[in-house]
């Protein structure tokens, strides 16, 4: 995986007798294999744009069923041939493409360390080349290639008056006055960072994936990017440096492809845009790409809720538990300072029984209670005798 790009970057030494052209003979490489996916995921996108109105009337019209939703949308892209997915082709093809070219030219400058010093060590005590301070030895080379002869055993890989084996960071440190060189470049890295998404918001100034807060954040964050770049390798930067070049042209390139003209696929995608905000400002609806995620994952939890509802409403209801009652007081004396129930019947003239006065209670004394049947004083009969 690193072997090939590594013995292309050789091979381009090998004929310039230079690392900073050969690096920018590898940015050319790299830009020829993902300018393709650029322009196709550029045209996909662009198409995603145009059909934004159909997809907002749909949304809005299947909003409580996802299922028919989802029915909707398909057709539509069938309809206009649109890969939601064809955006993300550079993504995936451009990591991967900077992770080799970050090993490859890291590997440039390796110098055998802990474990592996010993190991260097073991190695070189084999071909009778042992001393204290390893140079480089440079990875995924061949020993007889142009790069590997040229660098092995070297602390430092001269251009133009600068070593592109050490970072800015290293070279500040060790020489400031020297180290503003390194600081330079680093500082145009980020002006060409900066002059390439002003190319790409320019032309994203209608989109309705995309607020304003958020067109300026993706056009500030390559320029926090390239303030990293710092820590790199010099010749990491001067690959960077290159690249960006590249994609300045490439941007020039597809601005006059698809915006060349009134008619063109992204003037139509423009007003296809446009259209769409202004209706989702007149739904109360916002626009943005990242409030737009928030509710499709709000609406993919509730797919989940539901999905996990019918689940549970097919298999056999348990019974369930009776609600536990409220625990009651147990107290029957009525508290201090307030009126029983009977009292305040009373006084607000209901039928409460009033206190009897003395005279009153002395005769009632042998009178037997209210409701109960007077004993009767008759003699019991004896019973006959059969």
């Amino acid at each position: 995986m690193f072997e090939i790009p590594a013995s292309l970057l050789s091979w381009f030494f090998g004929f310039t007798g230079s690392y900073i052209i050969s690096i920018a003979f590898m940015a050319v490489i790299v830009m020829a294999i993902t300018t393709p996916l650029t322009l196709k995921s550029t045209k996909g996108m662009l198409e995603m744009q145009r059909i934004a109105p159909e997809m907002r009337r749909l949304q809005n019209e299947y909003r409580n069923d996802r299922t028919k939703l989802n029915e909707e949308m398909m057709k539509l892209y069938q309809e206009h041939k649109v890969n939601p997915m064809a955006s993300c082709l550079p993504i995936f093809a451009q990591m991967p493409v900077f992770i080799v070219m970050f090993r490859v030219l890291r590997g440039l400058t390796y110098r055998p360390r802990g474990d592996a010093d010993t190991i260097a060590d073991a190695t070189l005590r084999v071909v009778g080349n042992v001393h204290e301070d390893h140079g480089f030895i440079p990875r995924y080379l061949a020993r007889d290639s142009a790069i590997f002869q040229d660098l092995y055993d070297k602390t430092k890989i001269p251009e133009l008056g600068l070593d592109l084996g050490q970072s800015p960071f290293e070279a500040i440190t060790n020489n400031p006055a020297t180290g503003i060189v390194y600081a330079l470049l680093v500082v145009g890295l980020g002006a060409l960072y900066f002059g390439q998404q002003r190319m790409v918001a320019a032309r994203a100034a209608m989109s309705p994936t995309m607020s304003p807060t958020q067109q300026k954040v993706m056009q500030y964050l390559p320029v926090v990017f390239a303030v990293f770049q710092i820590f790199f390798l010099t010749a990491l930067v001067f690959y960077y440096i290159f690249q960006t070049l590249l994609r300045i042209l490439q941007q020039y390139y597809i601005t006059k492809k698809f915006y060349g003209d009134d008619n063109s696929l992204g003037r139509q995608a423009q007003r296809a845009s446009e259209a769409a905000r202004d209706e989702a400002k007149k739904n109360g609806e916002s626009g943005g790409m990242f409030s737009q995620m928030k509710k499709d994952l709000a609406a993919g939890r509730d797919d989940i809720r539901d999905g996990a509802d019918k689940a549970a409403g097919g298999k056999a209801d348990k019974p369930k538990k009776p609600a536990r009652p409220v625990p009651q007081s147990k107290r029957v004396t009525p508290p201090k300072n307030r009126p029983t129930a009977k009292s305040a019947d009373t006084a607000a003239g209901g039928k409460g029984r009033p206190t009897p006065s003395r005279k009153q209670a002395e005769s009632n004394r042998g009178k037997p209670p209210k409701g109960s049947r007077p004993k009767s004083t008759r003699p019991t009969k004896g019973k006959k005798k059969r």
